[in-house]
């Protein structure tokens, strides 16, 4: 199996999960403290916690919700049929989850938030204007997804409009976001089995009834190029975790391995993002047009008058739990990006902060586009983001397991003068050039690369920035000289494996 023999090759790297920073050596928060006091700032090892079976219910229930169902009515909507479409979601699940959940292995090793991570590889200011820039962006654009569809739901279940149903929403998911890392932990623990109950149940009524129209199971002409772009979406989709995954592996202790938190995140996610996603391609078929909620309150009245509700109720609350993780991790991009040119103190009221600025943001954006627009509005969301971060993911993970292997300087990370530099030329030319080598390859909406119209509009454009950006990378650092930075890694206290 290739990705267990990657694995393997990883794992035999010497990486060297760091100790405690001695200049970063902060008071660890008082026993049974239930708000957590840690942002953007290193979990030193006497905080960590936790195995990594943990890690399990957390990537599991993140794509069983709205959003995941929208997903998949988002992918059918390209023009495939509903087996291709079926087949290419496969192949993009297992294809982008694969860099997610490398970007997961990092965190118990470094025991830092996902973005604070690209300042060595683009300087302490070029990740604010690069990296930072576009993880913000991702939180605001899929929060607004969140907010279009909580509000519709909301609306759907109580008769409360959806402006008031996606304020509601959105200080419940607030509050839990404000508690932080155990609270999401917990909730999504909690959520699991409901979860695959109402799969379950939704599965048995798409397949086992007469809601999909005559022939909607058979394979029909392949055509490469919406096969290609249902790839791109939902690799993308998955990728858009990378930005923040090891945020949620960050607190586990630090000699967990790379291969074991790979599994932990990978199997989960990839099983339930296949499974949501292709339901929501079916729920597609059998309300052709109709935004996510609408379709699938006519799938599960199908069963049981009443039973659509039912399952949007239950959905709704796995879209609670990834607006949570979404506030969560958008504060703590506010936080760095804003730390990036002016130095704060990572404290708890900064990050409940940056939380309520992300609410208020995300709901005046939600406003403008309207629940009409939703489909439209997240295809796009989808496509441009898995763009922008397939370069960031290859160059953030050859750099910490090729080019480094795991040895950072902690400390120099929040040190705007420090070893890595302001701006990371290396990292940030790699991006650019990776970005530019896709564009000709990228098939949108409003634009469609000259070699990708000569191939008949199919999207190779995430094939050609993977390699490219790694390639680049490698490139630029071969020959500098790392033995000072090394020396100064070992300094702040590593354990070898």
């Amino acid at each position: 199996m290739i990705a267990e023999s990657f694995l393997h090759i990883l794992e035999a790297l010497p990486l060297a999960p760091v100790q405690t920073p001695p200049s970063m050596t902060t008071a660890a928060p008082a026993e049974g403290s239930k708000i957590e006091s840690r942002s953007i700032d290193f979990v030193t090892h006497d905080e960590r916690f936790g195995t990594v079976k943990d890690l399990g219910p957390i990537w599991f229930v993140s794509s069983v919700n709205l959003v995941g169902i929208a997903t998949g009515v988002a992918t059918l909507s390209i023009g495939a049929s509903l087996f291709w479409t079926a087949v290419a979601t496969v192949l993009g699940s297992l294809f982008g989850t694969f860099f997610m959940a490398l970007h997961s292995a990092q965190g118990p090793q470094l025991g830092l938030p996902q973005l604070v991570q690209s300042r060595p590889q683009f300087g302490y200011l070029g990740s604010a204007v690069t990296v930072l820039v576009f993880a913000f962006i991702n939180y605001v654009a899929y929060n607004t997804s969140d907010a279009l569809l909580s509000g519709g739901a909301v609306e759907q279940i109580t008769g409360i409009n959806a402006t008031a149903g996606y304020l509601t929403a959105t200080i419940i998911a607030a509050v839990m976001a404000i508690y932080g890392y155990k609270v999401i932990h917990r909730i999504n623990k909690w959520l699991t089995w409901p979860m695959v109950a109402v799969l379950v149940v939704f599965t048995v009524i798409a397949l086992g009834s007469n809601a999909l129209p005559a022939g909607a199971l058979e394979p029909g002409p392949f055509e490469l190029a919406p096969f290609m772009t249902v790839f791109v979406i939902v690799a993308g989709f998955q990728l858009g975790w990378a930005p923040y995954v090891s945020d949620y592996s960050r607190y586990l202790p630090a000699n967990v391995g790379v291969k074991a938190t790979f599994w932990w995140t990978y199997a989960p996610s990839v099983i339930s993002s296949i499974w949501v996603f292709v339901l929501g391609s079916v729920v597609a078929a059998v309300s052709p047009g109709e935004d996510p909620i609408t379709a699938i309150i006519n799938l599960g009245d199908r069963f049981i008058p009443g039973f659509g509700i039912i399952g949007v109720g239950v959905l709704f609350l796995g879209l609670l739990s990834i607006m949570v993780i979404n506030q969560y991790g958008g504060s703590l991009a506010l936080i760095s990006i804003v730390d990036s040119f002016s130095r704060i103190r990572p404290t708890r009221g900064i990050r409940i902060i940056s939380i309520l600025v992300m609410g208020g943001i995300v709901f005046l954006i939600s406003q403008f586009v309207g629940i009409a627009s939703f489909n439209e509005f997240f295809s796009n969301v989808l496509i441009f983001l898995a763009y922008l971060f397939t370069p960031w993911t290859a160059i953030n993970l050859v750099d910490f397991f090729f080019v480094r292997k795991g040895r950072y300087v902690v400390a120099e990370i929040f040190n705007p003068n420090g070893i890595y530099g302001r701006w990371g030329w290396r990292g940030i030319s790699a991006y650019l050039i990776a970005l530019l080598a896709m564009i000709p390859f990228m098939v949108t909406v409003p634009f469609v690369g000259f070699i990708a119209a000569a191939a008949g509009s199919v999207d190779y454009s995430m094939f050609v920035g993977l390699p490219i950006a790694a390639a680049v990378y490698m490139i630029l650092y071969r020959g500098k000289d790392l033995t000072r930075e090394f020396e100064m890694s070992d300094a702040e206290g590593h354990i070898q494996h």
